[in-house]
Parts: structure tokens; C-alpha cells; sequence
């Protein structure tokens, strides 16, 4: 089975649910084989998936209608699809595995039309639910593949989890900080723990001003998503509100985003560094290795007029220096657009090879 070790770091990517839903003709992922070829030719050997656990303990055979969250960005798809899961999961990670490609687990509780994610009612229906879903890998002989296991994508986001309903008033939508959070974090795992075939399992978050006050030993490895711009004011200081302003918003992100970095790029760039040197220490304090998915620049950009994709490599290659300098990472990401259908990052293969050399050669000092 394929391990989290700082002496072997991975080379990973965020595939999130985009490998099932975008299989429109141009959508990136028509082709699997063809996808994952050329993830392996530009360097990765590792990936993070949708599952989707609440859908395959409900009826693994089942035809889902999925909803789209927004029809803003390039993610998963803009309009409502119909998949199934099952057993498209299973023979995804086969391919995965014949070519070397560790898969880390994930999921983003994607809507369908009979919202069967808010089925979940407890940590313990969160648990059983992953359960299952290794139950049904464990039957297909696909065990060996896995690398972990992520319970919530950036728990207890909305978005992601709306069956959280016990977030304190006032508390920010995504603080995992507090205590009903952090207390179905603990349950849910360690219900899970006896069915988990000794995966690491881990909860992936937004690091915030309580990153280092938590006691977070519960968990088996970080799984901070990073980016300069929510390190930093970055966003605030032109009223981006991410991903609710629509094509709006990439206006916003036309006219400001360079200019802005450029006025006050060493700034920026040390806002980046030191969130990331936080989290190392946070990671040799607890003895964990962290794993980053999502990262470095800014969260949302789009193959779209005056949107240049210099500012977001320039950012990328210095987070994932910068992690990789560390020692503290055993997966490290080079950005979250690092999927076919970003055709202005997913071309430029020497940078990624580049990035991923530079992974692979990091360890622990």
C-alpha cells in the first residue's frame, strides 16, 4: 500500500470530482487514459478523487443527477449531469494504479437531486458512509492503490458539508476550530478507525488564527490548503468575494490581480512563505506530515482574457519551494489547476516536470 513518508515525498494533484463529471467532448477528462498518460509525463504520482461516499452507501448501482454548486468556474461541470459512480470509481483507480498513481481518497459531498448527502445526520453516518465505500474497494482488490483518506474537502465549509448544522453563531463558515467541529471531526474518525484497513485518515482544511491552538493529534496528517491570497488581505483590498460574483468576479480579478501583486510582490510573497512555515511547525510540534492539495496562488482563475497565468506559476513554484524546503510535506501540489481543462497551466510541461523533480528529490533534513 502506498504510504504518506517524508523520505519519499509525492508529487500530487487535485482531481476533485472534474475525472467524472467532465467527460463532454473538451472537458479534459473524455479520455482517461489519455489524462492520466499525461499526468505521469509531467511528473505526478499521486491524485486526490471524489469518492462520493454518500452516494455509494446509499445504492452503489445507482444513476445520480448531479447539481452544479456554480456554473463559475472550470471544476466539475455547469450544468446538471447524470453519472454513476459506481463502478466508475473502481475502474478509474485501476488505471491509476497501473500507471504508478497513488489515490488519496476525498470528498466534496457533490448535491444530486434527491440530496442524499443530508442523510448524513451524524459522525457516525459520515463514517459508516466511507465505510462502505472501502468496502467496496476492498471487494475490487483496489486497496493497494489507496494512499488515504480525506473525510470532508475543508471541513465544515457549507459547500461541502450543509449537513453540519451545529456551527456556533457567528463562527466563520469555514472555522473548524470550533468546538461542535472539532468534536464531530474526533467522532467520525475514530468511528471510522476500525474499518479504515489502516489508511491514514485526515479532515483537509483552511489553516486560520487557531491553526496552532488546536490539538489536532487526532488527526494521522495535516491536509492544509494554502493560498497566498487567503494567507494574506490580498483579496479584501479589491472586495473579491470568491465564487459568488460569477464572471464578475474574473473581472475583478482581470483588473486588480496583477497590478496589485506587482505594487507589493515581496509583501505578497512573504505572506505566502510564512503560512507555510507555520504550518511545518505546526507538523513537527504534533509529529504529522502535511499534505497540501489546494495551493499557492489564488484560490479561482480561468483560461480567460487578461488573466495570465505567469502571476499563478510564479506564486506555485515559490509555495511548492518553499514547502519542499521544509522537509514537513510527504505530498506537495503544484497548484489547484493542475488538470487538463486549464489549458494554460496543463500545457506547459516542462514547468510541471520542473515542479515535480524538485518534489520528489525533497525530504525530510
Amino acid at each position: 500500500m502506498p504510504d504518506l513518508d517524508l523520505r519519499h515525498p509525492r508529487a500530487t494533484t487535485m482531481w476533485d470530482i472534474s475525472w467524472l463529471l467532465r467527460r463532454w467532448p473538451g472537458a479534459g477528462f473524455e479520455d482517461w487514459d489519455r489524462a492520466l498518460d499525461e499526468l505521469v509525463e509531467r511528473g505526478y504520482d499521486a491524485v486526490r478523487l471524489e469518492a462520493f461516499p454518500h452516494m455509494l452507501a446509499v445504492d452503489p448501482d445507482a444513476e445520480w443527477e448531479f447539481i452544479p454548486g456554480a456554473d463559475c468556474h472550470d471544476w466539475a461541470a455547469p450544468l446538471p449531469v447524470r453519472a454513476r459512480p459506481w463502478p466508475a470509481l473502481a475502474d478509474f483507480i485501476r488505471l491509476c494504479r497501473g500507471r504508478g498513481v497513488a489515490v488519496g481518497l476525498s470528498t466534496w459531498f457533490p448535491q444530486d437531486a434527491t440530496e442524499a448527502r443530508l442523510r448524513i445526520g451524524s459522525p457516525q453516518d459520515h463514517a459508516a458512509a466511507w465505510a462502505r465505500t472501502l468496502d467496496l474497494l476492498e471487494n475490487e482488490g483496489l486497496l493497494d492503490a489507496l494512499l488515504y483518506v480525506d473525510l470532508c474537502n475543508e471541513w465544515p465549509h457549507p459547500n461541502w458539508a450543509p449537513f453540519f448544522k451545529e456551527q456556533p453563531a457567528g463562527a466563520g463558515y469555514d472555522d473548524w476550530s470550533t468546538e461542535p467541529a472539532m468534536a464531530w471531526m474526533r467522532a467520525a474518525i475514530a468511528a471510522l478507525r476500525p474499518y479504515s484497513r489502516g489508511l491514514p485518515l485526515t479532515f483537509s482544511v483552511l489553516p486560520n488564527k487557531r491553526w496552532a491552538r488546536r490539538d489536532l493529534g487526532f488527526l494521522d496528517f495535516l491536509e492544509p490548503h494554502i493560498w497566498m491570497a487567503q494567507a494574506s488581505e490580498f483579496y479584501e483590498r479589491f472586495n473579491y468575494d470568491y465564487p459568488t460574483q460569477g464572471l464578475r468576479g474574473y473581472r475583478m480579478l482581470q483588473e486588480h490581480a496583477q497590478p496589485l501583486y506587482e505594487a507589493e510582490r515581496d509583501h505578497w510573497r512573504a505572506e505566502l512563505v510564512r503560512l507555510i512555515h507555520e504550518t511545518a511547525q505546526l507538523s513537527v510540534e504534533l509529529d504529522r506530515p502535511t499534505a497540501t492539495t489546494e495551493c499557492w496562488a489564488l484560490v479561482e482563475w480561468r483560461d480567460l482574457p487578461g488573466l495570465d497565468w505567469a502571476l499563478i506559476k510564479e506564486l506555485c513554484e515559490l509555495g511548492v519551494r518553499t514547502a519542499a524546503e521544509t522537509g514537513r510535506w510527504a505530498a506537495i501540489a503544484t497548484s489547484n489547476f493542475c488538470e487538463p481543462q486549464f489549458v494554460g497551466m496543463w500545457r506547459d510541461v516542462a514547468w510541471h516536470r520542473e515542479l515535480t523533480s524538485l518534489i520528489r528529490r525533497s525530504v525530510a533534513s
